[in-house]
Parts: structure tokens; sequence; C-alpha cells
């Protein structure tokens, strides 16, 4: 009944804590501290072999033993290069990923100045086009300068009739003032007779 209540105390213990010191004791999991303390438990039985048949098999086992230990030692170094070149791999495809992320930066950076530049360019077209449009209502310089030219000569000859109508006018005043002394001339030499 006791024997029956010990592994199953162990068996809850052991999930956690058993694994945890296999983890923290073995490494990556290789059975390396197992391996070494084959090593050491066949070292002291050759030490402790009686015969030479028992010492030989026993310096066999170490032989296998530590070949198994130096086969995973190789392992472990393979992977720790490997480690470190992936290591370095990454450091440089992080460089890699923040030079594209700078790029991308400057990218964004010079299309937003195209935007501005583009809305300035837009801005001012409308500009233009809404000033074509007022200017479209007036006419052509070149007919505005017949136009003017026309009035010009008009009023030139407008001028030349306005002088000569002046002229005339003149003229007319002066008969008139001619005419008003010789009708007082006359008034008095009637009135004197």
């Amino acid at each position: 009944m006791i024997t029956d209540e010990i592994p199953t105390l162990w068996w809850n213990w052991m999930p956690d804590e058993v694994i945890r010191k296999r983890l923290l004791i073995d490494g990556d999991g290789a059975g390396d501290d197992r391996r070494i303390n084959l090593l050491v438990k066949s070292f002291i039985k050759w030490c402790n072999s009686g015969s030479q048949e028992e010492g030989y098999s026993q310096y066999q086992r170490m032989l296998s033993t530590l070949s198994q230990c130096e086969f995973s030692m190789g392992k472990t170094l393979l992977v720790y290069d490997m480690n470190l070149r992936e290591m370095e791999n990454y450091e440089k495809i992080y460089k890699e990923i923040e030079c594209s992320i700078a790029g991308a930066h400057e990218k964004i950076a010079e299309c937003k100045k195209q935007i501005l530049q583009a809305k300035r360019i837009r801005k001012n077209r409308q500009e233009y086009d809404a000033l074509a449009k007022v200017i479209q209502h007036h006419p052509d310089r070149h007919e505005t300068l017949k136009e003017l030219e026309a009035l010009g000569k008009e009023l030139e000859h407008l001028s030349h009739i306005k002088e000569s109508v002046e002229d005339k006018l003149e003229l007319r005043r002066k008969q008139f003032h001619v005419l008003l002394s010789t009708i007082h001339e006359l008034q008095q030499t009637l009135e004197s007779k």
C-alpha cells in the first residue's frame, strides 16, 4: 500500500521539477549528463575490474561512451556555430530592414513633397483657367486695337468737323456783329432824319 502511493506521489511531482532539472543539467536534452555519468561509472568499473576481459570490455564501453560524448560535443559546436551564423544573418537582415525602412521614410517624405507640389500646380491651373475664362469674355487685343484706331480716326474726323463748325460759328458771329452794327447805324441814321 505504501509502495503504491510512492510512485503516484513521485509521478505527480515529476512533470514539473524533474523535467526542469533535466533541462538545466542536460542542456539541449541530448543525454550528455547521462553519458558522462555512464563514463564515470565505466571508469570506476574498469579500475575495479578483476579480470582482463572485463577490463577490456569496460575499456571498450568507455571508448564508445567517450566517442558519443565527442560526437555530441561536435554536434553542439556545430549548432553553436550555426547559431552564430544565424545571429549574424539576422543582424544583417535587421540592418537591411532598417535601411529599407529609412529608404521608405525618405520616399514617403519625397512623395509628400511631390503631393504638395502637385496641389500647388493644380491650384495654379484652376486659377489660370478662371483667369482664362474672364479674359475670353473680353475682346481680343488685335480687335481692340483696331477699334481704338477706328475710334481715333472718328475722333480726329469729329474734331475737324468741330473746328469747321467753330470756324463757321465764329464767322457767323462776326457777320452777326457786323449786321447788328449796321442795324444800329441804320437806326441812328433813321432817327437822325
